[in-house]
């Protein structure tokens, strides 16, 4: 039998773009248009899945004052 034990968002490596989106306060559509920027330095590929650095995804947000797209 697995373990269900749920590990807190503040304690993951990678986020899903919907766990980024929570824990960010972001839309989830904002999130993605992010991540599909060649510029965007908390995207990790993995195949056909995109997740989210979240200590780099910490960084950027602390360090940005608006987000243009």
């Amino acid at each position: 039998m697995m373990n269900d034990r749920k590990i807190p968002i503040n304690e993951k490596i990678l986020l899903t773009p919907k766990e980024a989106s929570e824990y960010s306060n972001l839309g989830i559509n904002r999130i993605c248009s992010m991540l599909r920027s060649p510029y965007c330095e908390f995207a990790l590929h993995n195949g056909n899945r995109t997740l989210v650095k979240r200590k780099k995804f910490e960084e950027y947000l602390t360090q940005i004052d608006t987000i243009d797209l």
